[in-house]
């Protein structure tokens, strides 16, 4: 088969969708302290070659094909990807690879500065394969949400063309439960050094997220007139959003921030994800002003109700991902001049189908998510001790610091430097 303008473009979004990740970990990694900026990439970095070796065996087989109770795939239909060679089917393969590897990824900033490396990396598998797979299953492969699907075919199928529901509310649920279960930060509310360390990385972070979101929204575009719907769109929400949280740290604080300018640019790209290709320009400028006031009063949450989302997974994406999953229920424009959202004439009908798939998505991420969590947590431990969490996860995780601070000369380093870190360490301790 001759590779098609459709394939290349395909292949290309992929390559976009990979290179989130990275920039996830830019805005992650600039937003920690700086005793913790390589640790909090590496939990980025890692998600890629775990979740990529998983996909590979059974992730993908578990997102399609012949369904287990409407949960889940069979994980061996295609394990290795042994079925698909020679095919075309692993384009969309490598593509689906990356939307799993980012929504592990989101997680990682909930629990910055404080968990351990060895339990983010069984913590990643296992989640991807209990929880990420079944449920874009649910909602893309024809599982209970779809629209033969058991809940589906009752209260009608939800709209969620690139993972608003499978990506974002998933990840900021599991988000949160991993913050309860790791518990608060040493200083939480308190120390005024727990705030980021490197605005530029943010900067360049959410620089490479929007580029790389024109291919994770655009890339099953089934057509030149979507494709160019999803652009705008894509464009026009996290634009407005961007002003929406600037306008309302200026009304609260008395100044707009950088930093608020790169988490309203992330709030409007998720508010749009379930819903670019269906609502229009219009559309998405209000629904990314929406979501970028709601995530910037949504961030300060966690000192009201005394949970530690570090780097405000939860406020930003779980908040987002909701406003863009429900809007759909108002603005989704009619398809053919049927069905749409309640403002163009279509009823409650959507709105229905979108509050269902949001309420299946929460409860599912979170119960399993905890089960998961909670069994790391009793046995190997997900939290570094009291004193490595002062030192720097950097330094007891990784034998490395992203700066070279106090003279320890380990930074970058590929020596093996343990026991000089462990005397260095002591010594600044005692002094």
């Amino acid at each position: 088969m001759d590779l098609s303008a459709g394939h290349v473009w395909v292949m290309i979004s992929a390559a976009l969708v990979l290179l989130m990740t990275p920039g996830v970990a830019f805005f992650y990694g600039g937003m920690t302290r700086a005793k913790a900026a390589l640790n909090m990439m590496m939990m980025s970095f890692v998600s890629i070659g775990l979740v990529g070796v998983v996909w590979v065996l059974w992730g993908f087989s578990m997102t399609g094909g012949d369904g287990v109770g409407g949960l889940f795939g069979n994980p061996f239909t295609s394990f290795g990807l042994e079925s698909l060679i020679g095919t075309e089917d692993l384009i969309g393969a490598g593509f689906g690879a990356t939307f799993a590897i980012i929504t592990v990824a989101l997680i990682s900033g909930a629990i910055a500065d404080r968990a351990k490396f060895s339990a983010w990396a069984v913590f990643v598998p296992v989640w991807v394969t209990l929880v990420y797979c079944p449920l874009a299953f649910m909602v893309w492969g024809g599982g209970l949400l779809g629209e033969e699907g058991a809940i589906g075919s009752v209260v009608g199928e939800a709209i969620d063309f690139a993972g608003g529901t499978v990506v974002h509310i998933n990840a900021g649920v599991a988000a949160l439960v991993l913050a309860l279960i790791i518990g608060k930060r040493k200083g939480f509310g308190k120390d005024p050094s727990q705030r980021p360390h490197n605005i530029p990385f943010v900067m360049l972070g959410a620089t490479l997220l929007w580029f790389g979101w024109f291919g994770f929204n655009g890339g099953a575009a089934g057509s030149a007139e979507e494709a160019g719907l999803i652009w705008v769109n894509t464009m026009a929400a996290p634009a407005a959003a961007m002003v929406g949280w600037l306008l309302t740290e200026r009304i609260r604080d008395g100044r707009p921030t950088s930093l608020g300018a790169a988490s309203g640019i992330v709030a409007g790209l998720v508010a749009i994800t379930p819903a670019c290709a269906n609502v229009s320009p219009l559309g998405a400028v209000g629904l990314g002003l929406l979501a970028g006031v709601l995530s910037a009063l949504a961030v300060g949450l966690k000192y009201k109700m005394g949970y530690d989302d570090s780097l405000d997974v939860v406020g930003v994406h779980l908040v987002a991902g909701i406003v863009g999953t429900l809007a759909l229920g108002f603005i989704a424009l009619p398809v053919e001049g049927v069905g749409g959202g309640l403002f163009y004439g279509g009823g409650f009908a959507q709105l229905g189908a979108q509050l269902v798939a949001m309420m299946v998505a929460i409860i599912f991420s979170a119960v399993l998510t905890l089960v998961i969590g909670l069994a790391i947590h009793k046995t190997i431990g997900f939290r570094v001790s009291e004193e490595q969490e002062v030192n720097g996860v950097d330094l007891s995780e990784h034998a490395e610091t992203a700066y070279e601070f106090g003279g320890l000369g380990v930074g970058g380093s590929f020596r093996p430097v343990h026991e000089t870190v462990r005397t260095a360490t002591k010594e600044s301790i005692n002094s």
